[in-house]
C-alpha cells in the first residue's frame, strides 16, 4: 500500500499507480507530469506556482479551494468545504481544514483537506489544520497529518487526532522545512496508536 507513496518534503505528498497525484508540491525537483495536483489553501508552501508548472501537462487538473484559484493554468476547479467530485477516475471528498486558537488558518477562510481513493486506497492529507471535530467523520486507509506545531497541530495532537481517524498508517508531514523537526516525527510515532511510517524524502527525476 505504501509503495505508490512518495514524501517530497514539507507538506508535500505524491500518490503513483493509475493515476499520479500530487499534494501541495513544494520545492520539488519532480518532472512527472500530474493527472492530478491538490491545493490546500494559497500560502506560499501550499501552493508554488513554481512548482505546479514544472509538473503541469495539457491535461493536468489543479484543485484549490475557493480562496486560492485565481492566476492558476489550466483546468482548474474550486472547491469548498463539503464537496465531493470525481476527477480522472479518482474520487474526491473535500473536507475543512483550520486552526482552533491560532490566527494561521481561520476556518472562515475555507482551507481544505482532501480525502481521495486511488486504486482502492482511501488518502487523507489534512493540509495546515489542527485537531478539529470533523476528524472523527473522517475514514482513510493512509492519513498525511502534519506534526510540527507552530501552524498545525503538535505531534502529540497529531496523534491524538490519529485516534480519530483511526487509519492503517499515518504519515508526519509539515517538519523538517518551515516548521517542526524530525523530534516531532519520532514523538508522533512514539504516541501513536497506529502504525506510523515516518518518509525520507525522495529525489525525484
Amino acid at each position: 500500500m505504501m509503495e505508490q507513496v512518495h514524501w517530497l518534503g514539507h507538506a508535500g505528498i505524491k500518490i503513483t499507480g493509475s493515476k499520479t497525484v500530487y499534494v501541495d508540491p513544494y520545492r520539488i525537483s519532480d518532472r512527472q507530469t500530474a493527472d492530478l495536483i491538490l491545493i490546500t489553501h494559497d500560502h506560499y508552501d501550499h501552493l508554488s506556482r513554481e512548482d505546479i508548472r514544472k509538473i503541469h501537462g495539457d491535461d493536468t487538473v489543479i484543485v484549490v479551494p475557493k480562496s486560492a484559484g485565481s492566476r492558476l493554468p489550466g483546468h482548474v476547479e474550486e472547491v469548498s468545504p463539503g464537496d465531493s467530485l470525481t476527477l480522472s477516475g479518482v474520487k474526491i471528498q473535500v473536507v475543512p481544514s483550520y486552526n482552533i486558537g491560532k490566527a494561521f488558518h481561520p476556518r472562515e477562510k475555507g482551507n481544505v483537506g482532501y480525502v481521495f481513493t486511488l486504486d482502492k486506497i482511501a488518502y487523507y492529507h489534512a493540509g495546515d489544520t489542527d485537531r478539529i471535530p470533523e476528524m472523527k467523520s473522517i475514514r482513510a486507509d493512509v492519513a498525511f497529518l502534519p506534526v510540527g506545531g507552530t501552524y498545525t497541530m503538535s505531534a502529540e495532537e497529531a496523534a491524538a487526532a490519529a485516534a480519530d481517524i483511526r487509519p492503517q498508517v499515518a504519515v508526519p508531514i509539515h517538519w523538517g522545512s518551515v516548521a517542526g523537526s524530525s523530534r516531532d516525527a519520532e514523538d508522533f510515532k512514539r504516541l501513536c496508536k497506529c502504525e506510523v511510517r515516518i518518509l525520507d524524502t525522495v529525489s525525484e527525476k
